[in-house]
């Protein structure tokens, strides 16, 4: 290692310009917001908020230098009210102050607030960054006086961008000539973050030695200190995994869901995306035989977005072995698909005249509502009329299973349609 820089390479390479930031063209591109506040001259408080590694503390540092303000950072994980009004101090002598404070999120209620009249009088400019949603971490007071800008996670391609720039620019690399054989090993162990994948590709060079000219996947992987399973959250790899977890739910087996969520989650898997499909599979495959099933995976992706990892693990493993043991029923699932596939085959069927709506004279004299019997003026059989239309009024789309609550749910349609529901 003799010889190496001392500056981690994502710090050499840190945008300086906004055209060099990789993978924020929403916000950095001509015509975008970030720039056309920079050509106005005029910054409001902002709250950048989007994953690890993608570029938030430097768009913060690349908006002080095209502004040509003076910027003082903060992190809340070592800061507090001292140094937020030593900084406030500060900004009456220097008009103009940026304030940049990283995970804004980690402030508690008074620290936040004593940012506001500071902000609100402009005497400071606040941008924060966060990898929480704002709309949960941050006062709605702070928050509305700011503008939140979201940066996107970083994908394949702006992460190649970002270390072939660093290759072609950084004075080391480029005296090695090196060239990536396969970038793909670098942005599945970074987990997309730009920051690891640039100082991976510095610790892979490094333990590679001299003479090295093609960065293989294998130097990558053996030079990385935390080991990642291979996984393609864009490829095959992620679905292969997410099916291996749903079957594994849907197959009552908690042990292999829970190892499946665990390579997921080690992975780097959004945890938002394996939420929303545990809310789908409480209908698709467990439905009226456990209606808690539902109520807890939705409160389960509540939770998980407002606690963010690492805690939305234990969430995300409550809510898997809870639907793994849950009894099965895909008779909702069914029902609603054969309906569908029924309105597309017959689309002209027509709704019966005792069940139409008759806000007017005249459509009452046509018959409409005629012969509708109110079901709370009956007991038993729901006024013994069709709701279905006549050509198919005996179709049954809903089979409830004798599991669970779907058997209670059996016996009480058989008391309402014995013709449809038969013993």
């Amino acid at each position: 290692m003799e010889g190496s820089p001392k500056i981690p390479l994502a710090e050499r390479m840190r945008p300086r310009i906004l055209s060099e930031i990789s993978g924020q063209e929403h916000l950095t591109a001509e015509g975008s917001p970030l720039r056309r506040l920079l050509a106005s001259g005029k910054l409001p408080s902002m709250i950048f908020w989007g994953p690890p590694g993608v570029g938030k503390t430097t768009l913060a540092g690349v908006m002080a230098i095209e502004s040509s303000r003076p910027m003082v950072v903060l992190s809340a994980i070592s800061s507090g009210v001292k140094e937020i009004r030593e900084v406030l101090a500060q900004a009456e002598k220097t008009p103009g102050l940026i304030l940049f404070i990283d995970e804004i999120h980690r402030f508690n209620k008074a620290q936040q607030d004593s940012l506001l009249n500071a902000v609100e009088k402009g005497w400071v400019t606040l941008i924060g960054a966060t990898t929480e949603n704002p709309s949960f971490e941050v006062n709605s007071a702070l928050l509305s006086r700011c503008q939140v800008f979201t940066l996107n996670a970083l994908k394949k391609d702006d992460l190649y961008r970002m270390l072939s720039r660093a290759l072609e620019e950084d004075s080391w690399l480029k005296h090695k000539k090196i060239h990536l054989e396969d970038e793909g090993a670098l942005f599945y162990l970074s987990g997309g973050d730009g920051r690891k994948a640039l100082n991976l590709l510095e610790l892979s060079v490094l333990q590679a030695g001299e003479g090295i000219q093609a960065l293989t996947a294998d130097l990558v992987r053996n030079a990385a200190l935390e080991k990642r399973p291979f996984y393609d959250k864009k490829g095959e790899t992620h679905y292969d995994v997410i099916s291996a977890f749903i079957k594994s739910i849907r197959g009552s087996e908690p042990n292999a869901a829970v190892y499946w969520l665990a390579l997921m989650l080690e992975a780097g898997e959004d945890i938002k995306f394996i939420a929303r499909r545990l809310i789908i599979l409480a209908s698709e495959d467990i439905g009226n035989a456990n209606p808690n099933a539902l109520l807890l995976a939705t409160s389960g992706f509540q939770a998980v977005e407002r606690v963010g990892m690492p805690e939305a693990r234990i969430i995300l493993s409550q809510v898997t072995t809870y639907l793994a043991c849950s009894p099965k029923s895909n008779a909702a699932y069914l029902a609603i698909d054969e309906a569908l596939a029924l309105v597309r085959s017959r689309p002209q069927a027509t709704v019966p005249m005792h069940l139409r709506n008759a806000p007017t004279r005249l459509m009452k004299d046509q018959g409409y509502g005629e012969g509708y019997k109110y079901s709370h003026d009956f007991e038993g059989r729901a006024g013994n009329q069709s709701y279905l239309p006549e050509e198919f009024a005996n179709h049954v789309f809903y089979r409830p299973r004798e599991v669970s609550r779907e058997k209670e749910i059996k016996q009480f349609l058989k008391t309402k349609w014995p013709d449809k529901y038969p013993d």
